[in-house]
């Protein structure tokens, strides 16, 4: 096959390029850069998309042997990625930028591009297991649960997952971080991307206020009603959120305030006790079912709302609409509107089957 890979400049895609290439796949690197100022993203080897990042790439698909380009897709990342971020916190509700950047970038601009060109298929180093089953994508969690990136995969189509390809995912990162000094890689070492890439100093609301217009409300305290506060937006505030919140005065029982909920219209930010975080019910929309087959009746599963949260067990119900109720066998924290929602089912034999993803719309 002719196969795109994608290579960000990490040790991971790096590897998953070889391993493209020990496969007999006619293989081409590329970088996509991410920004029309990359030096403002994050550096010292710890980005995605730096300059510095495309050099490694560079010399990781020197010593594979492989053609290499750099793509300019700035100008997308900025609109759907980083302008969407910034929208969904403007009205109240927390993306995941990872989510939105694996969808709109690397599964649907650099795909179309990819096919348009000819491949077949674009090689990534996520870890997460994928297979085609009589034409059917089947993805599920990598070997290496502590690095499983399934959950940013969940809201893949189903005819991107099958032009896709995950050289990691049946392998550990010690062993291909190993494998990377072996083959003589100098990214062997390099460290894991942290962060959101295009926060440079990583303090993101100072970024949200810099684009976003004050609008001042009330922090209310949940119980009583009463008024703790004011604040300049709901953008500096995200569900579960405990420091920097601003309230001067103690609670009564001298327990900490988290943030429970935030009504971008009126402005408001509730807060109240950890006890109130506890969520029971999660309704989302924009279902995607990977593997083309959607709920039929109440499914019991298990739900993951973050990239490396802890899973809870549930029924899930699903309707025509795209719109999916989880009703969790147990309470979940810190669960926020504009999440993502994916729904698993706990396979033993060859890991955790992702069932579908869904937009968090609200919770109870």
């Amino acid at each position: 096959m002719r196969v795109l890979a994608a290579m960000s400049g990490g040790v991971d895609s790096a590897v998953a390029a070889a391993r493209a290439v020990d496969a007999g796949h006619d293989v081409v690197g590329v970088h996509l850069a991410l920004s029309a100022k990359p030096g403002t993203l994050r550096t010292g080897a710890r980005g995605c998309c730096t300059i510095e990042d495309s050099h490694d790439a560079r010399r990781a698909a020197d010593l594979l042997g492989i053609p290499f380009y750099v793509w300019d897709f700035a100008e997308r990342f900025t609109e759907q990625v980083v302008e969407t971020f910034v929208g969904e916190y403007a009205a109240g509700r927390t993306p995941n930028p990872c989510v939105t950047c694996n969808e709109k970038i690397k599964f649907e601009a650099l795909l179309e591009k990819a096919m348009a060109l000819g491949f077949d298929a674009v090689a990534t180093g996520h870890y997460a297991r994928l297979s085609v089953v009589d034409g059917v994508p089947v993805l599920r969690r990598s070997a290496d649960l502590g690095k499983d990136q399934s959950y940013v995969l969940a809201s893949l189509e189903p005819e991107q997952l099958r032009h896709a390809m995950f050289p990691l995912g049946g392998s550990h990162k010690s062993d291909v971080r190993e494998e990377a000094r072996e083959r003589g890689l100098a990214v062997a070492r390099k460290p894991d991307s942290h962060d959101i890439c295009f926060i440079p100093d990583g303090d993101t609301r100072k970024f949200l206020e810099d684009r976003i217009e004050s609008r001042p409300g009330d922090l209310v305290d949940a119980e009583t009603g009463a008024v703790l506060g004011r604040h300049t937006g709901v953008h500096g505030f995200t569900v579960g959120q405990r420091k920097g919140l601003g309230i001067d005065a103690p609670a009564p029982d001298g327990k900490p305030r988290y943030v429970l909920s935030l009504e971008p219209v009126s402005g408001t930010v509730t807060v109240g006790s950890a006890e109130g975080l506890g969520v029971r019910t999660i309704e989302a929309d924009r279902a995607v079912w990977p593997s083309e087959q959607p709920l039929d009746g109440p499914t019991e599963c298990v739900v993951q709302v973050r990239a490396h949260g802890g899973v809870v067990p549930a029924v899930a119900e699903a309707t025509a609409d795209g719109r999916v109720t989880a009703r969790l066998r147990e309470p979940l924290r810190g669960v926020a509107p504009g999440q993502v929602l994916v729904l698993y089912r706990e396979d033993a034999d060859a890991g955790d089957l992702v069932l579908g993803s869904a937009k968090i719309a609200a919770t109870a």
